[in-house]
């Protein structure tokens, strides 16, 4: 994977967009930098931090919608960046509980370190956001919701360098084994993000994007990346939505 770190930038995601757009990206070409000035969430939130406490981390995947299999790759991508965030948070915290909220939230005992935003790229293929809280301290965190490696018991010692480096070889990683199964899910991405998501089996509350709330009991997720949610009325598979657990089954 290449990777090309910058010392500032508004938004790693809309570079790397903006660049792919122009034709003059390749296939897993990756825009790092520890300060971002104008990052952005899921669902229109912005995202900012102290310069050198988090790490933001952009990764351009081709293959337009053309490409065969694009819309199952897209579904299952921002998961398969979500797995690849877990498995990194693990490596850096051994022995803390640390699991992925659906769709991409990395958490650490239920508190948020580290969000994932992907992207389309009409004609090109897609672009996998992460941003990872290093160093903050508790007064920097944004909200009282959220965490960091540091406050969670990492240590600072080339932590920049660790968190990328794992981060992107477990991204390659997913994505390499993905590919090689012919994007099909069941050929081990969805038992391996299931096997880390901390959502399944809790009870939740998802605010649907038109406004609506549904409450259930999140049993899994399906073939096609979605959250399926079970109340006294049935199952609904959720694609989109944002998810509060409520508290452990």
């Amino acid at each position: 994977m290449r990777v090309q770190w910058l010392p500032e930038i508004d938004s790693t995601n809309r570079e790397l967009v903006r660049l792919a757009a122009l034709g003059g990206v390749e296939h897993l070409t990756a825009l790092a930098t520890t300060n971002q000035t104008a990052g952005r969430g899921r669902l229109g939130r912005t995202w900012t931090a102290p310069a050198g406490t988090t790490i933001a981390v952009s990764v351009f995947i081709a293959g337009g919608p053309d490409a065969p299999a694009f819309a199952t790759r897209m579904a299952w991508l921002p998961l398969a960046a979500g797995l690849a965030m877990t498995r990194t948070v693990r490596s850096l915290l051994p022995g803390r509980p640390v699991s992925l909220k659906w769709p991409n939230d990395v958490q650490v005992d239920g508190l948020k370190v580290s969000g994932i935003l992907g992207e389309i790229v009409p004609a090109a293929g897609a672009v996998l956001g992460a941003g990872l809280n290093l160093t903050m301290s508790r007064e920097q965190l944004p909200v009282a919701t959220a965490t960091s490696l540091t406050l969670e018991g990492a240590g600072p010692e080339d932590l920049v360098e660790r968190a990328a480096s794992a981060y992107l070889s477990e991204l390659e990683s997913a994505w390499r084994a993905f590919e090689e199964a012919g994007f099909d899910p069941e050929a081990g991405l969805r038992a391996s993000v299931s096997a880390v998501c901390g959502t399944i089996g809790r009870d939740v509350r998802v605010e649907l994007p038109d406004g609506s709330e549904l409450f259930g009991v999140a049993e899994a997720i399906d073939a096609e990346g979605r959250l399926v949610v079970g109340d006294e009325s049935g199952r609904r598979a959720v694609a989109a939505g944002d998810v509060t657990h409520l508290r452990h089954r």
